[in-house]
């Protein structure tokens, strides 16, 4: 008798970004509504900054000329002495902006993690995870806070770095021993690094929040849980990347094709027609790559809820000897031959 046939998380994953469409339209909607006062905030921010600048008639006078020199010799008379302010508003936007992320982030998340969680537990007939929860509690939103807590500081840390290698750019190059092809490949080289580094403490803390929703793990014991599941089902955990990586990759090159249209009918068409056209295709592609966020997710979190596969008798022999019907042993390696992603199937234990 053969064994269950494993289910694929990728699969899993694209079905449920089709099926569950409300969990998408919930991502677009924490993450718009964030850009959207963000948007609104620096407007409206640097409105009010400006009218704290005073023009003096003679600086006015300079504006209307269209000389280069002369608009920039009254551009620096009018912004002379606003850099402190400048930098307070800035650090003020940041703070707001960060404690709004914090909270929309971990309300979003939680919810859309929930609503996962709830889909793959439905299409169930048993719960199989073990130490399961159903309700999101208080102290989750805590751990969630924690996790984008890093994830913000991370920013900050890869912000600074990259400032660092523009510096260390700098300083090879000397006005007496200027080498700009060196100058240019240690600060290119120091930015890939903090940006990989970046990127991959990044993927881990967004990992971990599903231990937070699944398994009420606090904030630590998430990024313990998540560092496990990759190195215990590394195979599983990277198929789905690499699958929804290329879904992402072709919907950038079907939009890039689609704006290359109005864009090329910008003589003939009118402007606000190309730039609606533009506009229209662009958010189109952003709520596509937020559909495709949901299923990555739910594609890692079918990973931690699905029931691993049994091993089938079906094995292929790795020592000599062995007939493919016998009972299965440590050196053998079970393969379902019906399964799309083979790599892509939860591992044994």
């Amino acid at each position: 008798m053969l064994g269950m046939q494993s289910r694929s998380p990728t699969l899993e994953g694209f079905k449920a970004m089709l099926q569950r469409p409300s969990v998408g339209l919930a991502e677009i909607a924490w993450r718009w509504s964030f850009g959207a006062a963000s948007a609104t905030l620096l407007l409206v921010s640097l409105i009010e900054y400006l009218d704290t600048l005073p023009v003096r008639p003679g600086d006015s006078l300079l504006l209307r000329t269209g000389q280069p020199w002369l608009i920039s010799q009254a551009m620096a008379r009018i912004f002379s002495g606003s850099a402190w302010r400048a930098m307070e508003a800035s650090l003020a936007l940041a703070v707001a902006f960060s404690i709004g992320w914090l909270g929309m982030a971990s309300l979003g998340r939680g919810a859309t993690l929930q609503a996962l969680v709830a889909y793959f537990r439905e299409s169930q007939t048993s719960r199989t995870a073990t130490g399961a929860k159903e309700d999101l509690r208080l102290s989750d939103l805590g751990s969630l806070l924690g996790l984008n807590f890093l994830r913000m500081a991370g920013m900050l840390a890869a912000c600074v770095g990259g400032l660092a290698a523009f510096l260390i750019g700098g300083a090879l190059s000397s006005p007496k021993n200027s080498i700009p092809a060196a100058a240019f490949l240690v600060s290119l080289s120091v930015l890939v690094l903090v940006w990989s580094a970046w990127s991959v403490m990044n993927w881990f803390l967004s990992l971990a929040a599903i231990f937070v929703v699944v398994e009420a793990r606090d904030t630590f014991r998430a990024i313990a849980s998540a560092v496990d599941l990759v190195r215990q089902r590394s195979r599983s955990v990277l198929a789905p990347g690499i699958w929804f990586s290329l879904a992402h990759l072709t919907a950038f090159l079907a939009a890039t094709a689609i704006v290359a249209f109005p864009l090329g009918l910008a003589e003939v068409l009118p402007r606000g027609a190309v730039f609606a056209g533009v506009g229209l295709v662009s958010l189109l592609y952003f709520a596509a790559v937020d559909f495709l966020y949901i299923g990555r997710l739910a594609a890692y979190v079918g990973i931690v809820e699905l029931p691993s596969a049994p091993v089938s008798p079906r094995a292929i022999p790795l020592a000599s000897g062995r007939s493919p019907d016998s009972a299965p042993s440590a050196t053998s390696v079970a393969l379902d031959p019906d399964e799309l992603i083979l790599s892509d199937t939860p591992e044994a234990n």
